[in-house]
């Protein structure tokens, strides 16, 4: 067996236990095995999808449109990441909202991250309203409010997230001090001990004893004096020394289990901040990007969304609609390290198509009965891909002349002649001018 047949089954073997995690909603162990599978086969779309599906699932959309996109660009046909994107745009307002999500969610974080906790917990009460299966956003607000020691609500925020996620080990443990302070644990305790013990005693259920016999008058009196006055010597000799201590030891045996439990508290919350601090500093790049361009048309998912309807494009070979989206994309923000190769070929084709085609379609605008604004608009689309173009900025002088818009048509015309005097264009610029 070749090195590649065995990777290929290896990658099938990780797929099938995402599968299986995925269906038990495990959602944090699907992820893990899946990144595995694509590990040892990065062509492997169906472990790629699923991938795509859980990120989808957990509010990490991002994520999801990265996988699906390179899974197309690995498999064009037959593709069901063809599918899962067209449902994600035809959705409305989907896009937009997990668009918002992502952008409250990081300004949540930055401030947590300054000290205004209450000010995130309130931006994060109304971002999980709104999407209630964005893991990220639930675990950080059971976060916050287990420091805040309000643990109840805590609980809540949890309950949701592990039902996205059921066995995420961050909120089983966030979980644990949850039911600790707030007694659900040793109610749970108790279930499970009387579930695994005896039947108590009913009261008919009771056994007599062969030497019993039934007593009346006068001698059962004098047996309940004798009961009642051993009795008391009992109590008094017996049981409440022995009471006392088992209190004063009972007491203190209380008082050190709650001060271990503050410090097991303190420790564990102190060890939460720090891993949310790591946490931070190890995806700080990911968090700076978000702050850059999670707004509106100018956000991360904005220019994913482009960059698929790019493609999309090309597969149809309508390349006037490929141009038009490329010059209007940021390829600065998709640089989450998966995506390098597809945007580093998108470039370097469009490079010398791109702003040829927008030209084109300014001049079949501008020969267009009003067709003058959406002219000016792809040519000067096309100048900012191609700024050194004499011949298209000749042509917005025109448009802009036609417009009776001397002082802008003498500016390009001007720039022409002073910038390409060697071009063909400077001397209609000049006719132009009246030189």
């Amino acid at each position: 067996m070749d090195a590649g047949m065995r990777n290929r089954r290896i990658s099938n073997g990780y797929y099938n236990r995402g599968l299986e995690k995925a269906a038990n909603r495990d959602m944090t162990g699907a992820v893990e095995v899946l990144k595995k599978s694509l590990r040892f086969n990065k062509y492997n779309t169906d472990a790629r999808n699923l991938l795509g599906l859980i990120y989808n699932e957990i509010g990490e959309v991002a994520a999801a449109l990265a996988q699906w996109i390179i899974s197309l660009n690995f498999q064009e046909r037959d593709n069901l990441a063809e599918e899962y994107l067209r449902k994600l745009y035809d959705a409305r307002g989907y896009l937009e909202t997990a668009d918002q999500a992502a952008k409250k969610y990081n300004q949540a974080l930055g401030y947590a991250k300054s000290d205004n906790e209450d000010l995130a917990i309130l931006l994060l009460m109304r971002l999980v309203e709104e999407v209630p299966n964005y893991l990220k956003a639930q675990k950080l607000l059971a976060l916050l409010y287990i420091r805040h020691e309000d643990y109840t609500k805590a609980g809540r925020s949890l309950y949701q997230a592990l039902k996205v996620d059921q066995y995420n080990p961050d909120c089983q443990r966030f979980m644990t001090i949850v039911k600790h302070n707030t007694g659900r644990a040793e109610v749970e305790r108790r279930k499970l001990k009387n579930a695994f013990s005896h039947r108590q005693m009913q009261d008919d259920d009771i056994i007599m004893p062969p030497t019993y016999k039934e007593n009346t008058g006068w001698q059962s009196v004098l047996n309940i004096l004798a009961g009642l006055v051993l009795g008391a010597a009992v109590i008094f000799f017996l049981v409440m020394p022995a009471s006392r201590e088992t209190l004063g030891q009972t007491h203190n045996v209380e008082i050190r289990k709650y001060l271990e439990q503050i410090n097991s508290l303190n420790l564990t919350i102190d060890s939460m901040k720090q891993e949310v601090e790591d946490a931070r500093q190890a995806k700080a790049d990911a968090e700076n990007s978000l702050n850059l361009v999670v707004n509106d048309n100018n956000g991360i998912l904005s220019q994913y969304q482009r960059l698929v309807q790019i493609l999309d494009a090309y597969r149809n070979e309508d390349m006037n609609t490929a141009a038009r989206i490329y010059v209007e994309t940021d390829f600065s923000v998709l640089t989450d390290g998966v995506l390098d190769s597809t945007v580093s070929w998108l470039r370097q084709d469009m490079a010398d198509k791109a702003y040829v085609l927008l030209a084109q379609m300014g001049d079949a605008a501008a020969a267009t009965a009003g067709g003058a604004a959406q002219a000016i608009d792809l040519y000067q689309k096309s100048l900012t891909l191609k700024g050194d173009n004499p011949e298209v900025i000749y042509k917005l002088g025109m448009v802009y002349q036609g417009q009776e818009d001397t002082a802008s048509a003498n500016q390009y015309f001007g720039d022409v002649i002073m910038n390409y005097p060697d071009s063909e264009y400077a001397a209609l610029a000049k006719e132009q001018r009246g030189y």
